[in-house]
């Protein structure tokens, strides 16, 4: 396979293949011990990956995507993908709230990919919420920013003890929930 090279921890993927394939591709998210190990896209809006496929075809799977206002070096990374019953795509999400899963902090760690590297994201907040807007904003001022990671470290249903200060990125996971009109959000610092 000419996108990834290699196993395990010398594991690498080849953007420049996938941009072959479809030229919206913006990087690759992994979150260790769940399914979440996909390409990640970008277009000009956030509708067409709801019902497409990597390859552009029309699905009800969609695809994992980041939200077309973001740029890589945004405070505020947010991607977007959905709630699957058979567990692809966003749908293995729901494993954060998991105790067993979340008490191992190496399934903690967010490992994304874009053409400048490399980097590593650790959760420190999770929790559902009512479809709102505030979460998905992606550039502050120093003191919003200082507020809005109060507000998410605040609103964690789980409570994870990681220093928050001095964060100089987020990285947003968005989902809907299975049953009703909530939002499962996943936040972790660069």
């Amino acid at each position: 396979n000419k996108v990834i090279i290699g196993k395990g921890s010398k594991r690498k993927i080849d953007l420049k293949e996938l941009k072959k394939i479809n030229s919206d591709t913006i990087g690759w998210l992994t979150i260790k011990n769940t399914n979440i190990d996909y390409p990640v896209l970008q277009t000009n809006n956030n509708t067409f990956y709801l019902n497409h496929s990597f390859y552009k075809n029309k699905s009800n799977t969609g695809w994992i995507f980041m939200d077309y206002n973001n740029k890589l070096d945004d405070k505020n990374i947010i991607i977007y993908g959905h709630n699957r019953l058979d567990n692809i795509m966003f749908g293995d999400l729901k494993r954060i709230l998991d105790k067993k899963w979340y008490s191992n902090k190496d399934n903690l760690k967010i490992k994304f990919i874009t053409e400048q590297g490399s980097n590593t994201y650790k959760i420190f907040s999770v929790y559902k919420i009512k479809t709102e807007n505030y979460y998905l904003k992606n550039n502050f001022d120093n003191n919003e920013y200082n507020k809005f990671i109060d507000k998410i470290k605040n609103r964690s249903i789980i409570k994870f003890n990681i220093n928050t200060n001095d964060i100089s990125q987020i990285l947003t996971l968005s989902t809907c929930t299975i049953i009703d009109d909530y939002r499962l959000v996943i936040h972790a610092k660069k």
